[in-house]
């Protein structure tokens, strides 16, 4: 009996345990009146990538995906739905409008809506109502409107992250900011604040802030005098306040009184301009100090040193100056040298060498110099900086060898330096530790790859770009070790060798191959099954290649085999269905044949140049297709039939050459409406005819127009002052590409001072007419005088009559003039003289008449550039003198009195004497000599890599030239002087 009663009480127990159980379990339930609220605000939603497939009406909105309730009250505490867009097949997110519904959670702590898609729809201001709300992020959720005021009633929110709204503005002055006094984390970057005053002041308020980000805010210029110690953020742990474009630097005062344990700061791209201030050798706390891209000028200071917990210290983009070794790095060891791991000192204009203490950075991991003017050898110290993974210091000026330090580097993954003077043997002992190495830039430098034959390198490169560093003349055989390439920049090496057979079996993630600029010979394999990565870049330029063009792999978007001898048909195109073509240079060979009619398959060939080849027949009408192209280049073939109308369909084009070739027809009068881009127009040496098309009138871009050596008739129309980048300064017209590990700068050839030139990098400056060798007649309008910036005319070999216009003058920038076999008539102007920079100048062969007009340009071109005249044509540099000029009797005897006056001034005055004369001369001619040397001898440190296309260097040696022929000019008039007075 007492058994059975023990048995009933435990079942007893156990029943109402388990009772408890199920009420406990009933009372942690999600609440049914937030359950509606929740599927409430899902209605509001668009979720085509079922994110809230979980919520259903019959489960427990605990259980939901992206809410948790409370263990101990059932209550929705967390409503976490931000957007996972790396999900894989397709990224997650809802959009539609954030519906405020959500006020039926009352007790909702957390709040996570970051990464959706809510464009343009207005800030949620029923969250401020949400008085529970610890946790706020409605980042990049592209909100629109004005901030709400009652976000100052969450005065418990410890975190809030509106970042990425780039529309969404403050306008409230951030009054409510300073309420929430508990606040830790700020994030408004991107948001507007650019009407916010004393923005310093109003976070200075939040005692407890220790993360304030406010990137790209537009902030303002304007900065109040700073808080007392006692009201700052003393807590502040880390600042963002960069890309503020207009941010000053009284914003230092207030930085460092508002703060003295900022561990990370960024101040990058934020317009600020003045020297770096000592003060920050004071924030001892720093591990991070990013002053990227502002105008800092002068040294870095000293007290940096003292910054003994820098872990990060980056300068790069600036206008900073000085010796390394002068200041910055004498006091470099203990903690400072031994914390540093990161040196960014890019782009600045640091001088002098490397300094060998550069060994005391013990544990920096990237060093990055690149892009200053440091000169001299590279320490051998480098090689202690064991812990180094990234070393750039290419685009400086360093000489001498390559340390074989560098290969105790065994942790190196980086190795940059390209575009300097380094010189010398680069050999096995270099790499020899250089096990995790990945990228090795040694281009543009006078460095010889000598190695073993069989030498396996102990890395696996991703990338390698060593153009211009002497690798032949046999095909190195050790890259067949490289498995991982996807860059590989081996032109201008010296090789003269056949391609080996293995070298064309491409590792499968090659995306830029560069053998230009070499002696390879022999045949191309059949490149259709090798594997190459998804955009394919092959440039095969200036070697011996022949044969047929073979087939590529059709991920290939960039081919350039011009330069070469190959031969026959381009079938190729049609039958490898290389559609993803986006350059195709092919110039410069002896390709034959007419052109495939299958262009309709490559939409997005930009570049196309098949000039100077042995191609024939008519161009066909599927060119039209081609509504990406911008650069055709069709000149020096055998072309023939009319101007195709389909290239209309082409609205991109900047570049039309199609010089010499055998094309006829009237000029398409369309080339002038449907071409509103075109910036060179190149027809010349074929057979077009009828008049000058009016609509050409229309090319406002245009720079270079030469339709010379064709039969077109009729006047030069007065609209041609309409062509308005030849009268502008800075033109609007592009004739650069920029694709994928592509950079393109076209080229052109035209007649240039009387001889035919090609122009690449120089091009940027060539604003011509050539319109000679044709059938015009009448006036030259006097309109072509406005087009200011013109730097060669050329309207030769015409039927032109009437006058030089009295305003050719106001062609300032024109080098080069031809205006010779037409029937002009009357008197040369005076105003062609002022033309300072003429350097060309043919006006043989008209009916000009009168006498030259004097100055130091004329007279100091040849005879030939006025023959053909009238005769009445005088004065120098012809040999007849116009009537009136002085007999040579009566000059001698002039002469003759003029020299007793200089005698007798001399009497009169010592100093002014013959003696005078020729020592001024000599002084003059000295000076002379030692300034154009000097200009001279620079031409040695201009670097010219026209495979680069670096522009700048070409325009250097320009404005060179032109400073010496302008010298060569003054010399010449002077020493015309001299001999007038001394004879």
């Amino acid at each position: 009996m007492g058994g059975s009663h023990l048995q009933f009480l435990l079942l007893l127990g156990l029943l109402s345990y388990g009772f408890s159980l199920n009420l406990l379990d009933y009372d942690v339930r999600c609440k049914e009146e937030e359950s509606q609220a929740l599927l409430q605000f899902k209605q509001h939603l668009v979720d085509d990538s079922h994110m809230l497939s979980s919520w259903d009406s019959h489960e427990d909105c605990c259980k939901w995906n992206g809410i948790r309730c409370s263990n101990k009250t059932g209550r929705v505490v967390k409503v976490d739905l931000r957007a996972d867009l790396s999900a894989e097949p397709l990224p997650k997110y809802v959009a539609g409008e954030i519906s405020s519904s959500l006020l039926g959670l009352q007790y909702l702590t957390y709040l996570d809506l970051s990464f959706n898609d809510f464009p343009g729809e207005p800030f949620p201001n029923f969250v401020g109502s949400l008085t529970k709300l610890r946790y706020l992020n409605l980042s990049r959720t592209y909100i629109a409107g004005t901030i709400p005021q009652q976000l100052g009633n969450l005065s418990g929110l410890i975190s809030l992250d509106l970042s990425g709204n780039m529309d969404l503005i403050e306008l409230h002055n951030l009054d409510w900011l300073i309420h929430l006094s508990s606040l830790r984390h700020l994030d408004m970057s991107f948001v507007n604040l650019s009407q916010v005053l004393n923005w310093q002041n109003k976070v200075s308020m939040l005692p407890t802030l220790t993360d304030l980000s406010l990137s790209s805010c537009s902030l303002s210029t304007t900065i109040p005098p700073f808080l007392s110690n006692a009201n700052s953020s003393s807590q502040l742990l880390f600042l963002d306040l960069s890309f503020n474009d207009y941010l000053n630097c009284s914003i230092f005062p207030w930085l460092f009184n508002s703060t003295t344990s900022l561990v990370g700061l960024d101040l990058s791209y934020s317009g600020l301009r003045c020297s770096i201030p000592d003060t920050f050798g004071c924030m001892d706390s720093l591990r991070s100090l990013d002053l990227d891209s502002n105008s800092f000028d002068g040294g870095i200071p000293k007290s940096i040193w003292n910054l003994c917990n820098l872990n990060s210290l980056s300068l790069t983009n600036n206008s900073l100056s000085g010796h390394l070794d002068n200041g910055f790095m004498i006091n470099v060891s203990g903690c400072m040298g031994s914390s540093l791991k990161v040196l960014q000192l890019d782009e600045n204009t640091f001088t002098g060498p490397l300094p060998e203490s550069i060994r005391n950075f013990s544990n920096l991991e990237i060093l990055n110099l690149q892009q200053n003017k440091f000169t001299g050898p590279l320490p051998k110290s480098i090689g202690n900086l064991y812990n180094l993974k990234a070393l750039r210091l290419q685009q400086n000026n360093f000489t001498g060898p390559l340390p074989e330090s560098i290969g105790n580097l065994s942790n190196l993954e980086v190795l940059n330096a390209a575009d300097n003077s380094l010189e010398g043997v680069i050999s096995e002992v270099h790499f020899s530790n250089l096990f995790k190495l990945r990228k090795l830039y040694l281009g543009s430098n006078s460095l010889n790859l000598s190695f073993n034959y069989d030498w396996v390198p102990p890395f696996q490169l991703d990338i390698m770009l060593l153009s211009s560093c002497t690798m032949g003349p046999t095909f190195p055989k050790w890259l067949r070790s490289q498995k991982n390439l996807s860059r590989l920049d081996i032109s201008h090496a010296q090789i003269s060798d056949s391609v080996p057979a293995w070298f064309w079996d491409f590792t499968p993630g090659l995306e830029s191959l560069c053998l230009s600029h070499n002696k390879l010979h022999g045949e191309l394999p059949d490149l259709s099954s090798s594997r190459q990565g998804i955009f394919g870049r092959i440039d095969l330029s200036s070697n011996i290649f022949e044969g047929s063009i073979p087939h590529f792999n059709s991920n290939v978007t960039f081919l350039d085999l011009s330069n070469n001898r190959f031969s026959g048909p381009i079938s190729f195109l049609c039958d490898s269905g290389v559609i993803s073509l986006t350059s195709l240079i092919l110039s410069n060979n002896t390709l034959s044949g007419e052109l495939p009619d299958c262009w309709m398959y490559f939409q997005e060939l930009a570049i196309l140049d098949l000039a100077n080849n042995n191609f024939y027949g008519k161009i066909p009408s599927s060119m039209g297709s081609l509504v990406s192209v911008q650069f055709l280049h069709l000149s020096n073939n055998r072309f023939v039939g009319n101007f195709p109308l389909s290239l209309q369909n082409c609205s991109q084009l900047k570049t039309i050459h199609v010089g010499e070739n055998n094309l006829s027809g009237k000029i398409p009068s369309w080339l002038g409406d449907s071409l509103p881009d075109l910036v060179i127009l190149i027809l010349r040496s074929n057979q077009f005819y009828g008049s000058f098309p009016l609509n050409l009138c229309h090319l406002s871009n245009i720079r270079l127009l030469d339709l010379s050596l064709n039969k077109i008739e009729g006047t030069i129309p007065e609209c041609i002052n309409n062509l308005t980048a030849m009268s502008q300064k800075e033109s609007s017209g592009l004739i650069d590409y920029y694709g994928f590990l592509t950079y393109f700068m076209d080229h052109a050839s035209f007649v240039w001072k009387g001889k035919e030139s090609v122009f690449q990098t120089s091009l940027l400056l060539a604003k011509i007419i050539d319109l000679s060798n044709n059938l015009l007649h009448g006036e030259v309008p006097e309109g072509i005088t406005s087009l200011m910036e013109l730097v060669a005319l050329n309207l030769s070999r015409n039927h032109l009559t009437g006058l030089i216009t009295p305003k050719i003058g106001l062609l300032q920038h024109l080098e080069s003039l031809d205006l010779s076999r037409n029937q002009l008539h009357g008197e040369i102007p005076a105003s062609l003289s002022d033309i300072s920079f003429l350097n060309y100048l043919d006006l043989s062969n008209n009916n000009l008449s009168g006498r030259i007009p004097t100055g130091t340009q004329l007279q100091s071109f040849n005879a030939s550039a006025f023959i053909g005249n009238r005769p009445e044509l005088c004065g120098p540099p012809l040999p007849n003198e116009c009537p009136g000029d002085f007999h040579p009797d009566y000059t001698n005897s002039t002469r003759a009195h003029k020299t007793d006056d200089i005698q007798t001034n001399d009497h009169e005055d010592g100093f002014i004497s013959q003696g005078f004369f020729v020592a001024t001369s000599l002084g003059f001619i000295v000076g002379f000599w030692g300034v154009c040397c000097t200009l001279l001898l620079n031409l040695k440190y201009i670097k010219i890599d026209a495979s680069r296309f670096q522009c700048s260097s070409d325009v250097k040696i320009y404005k060179l030239c032109m400073t010496v022929t302008l010298c060569m000019r003054m010399l010449q008039s002077w020493i015309k002087k001299l001999y007038g007075i001394f004879h």
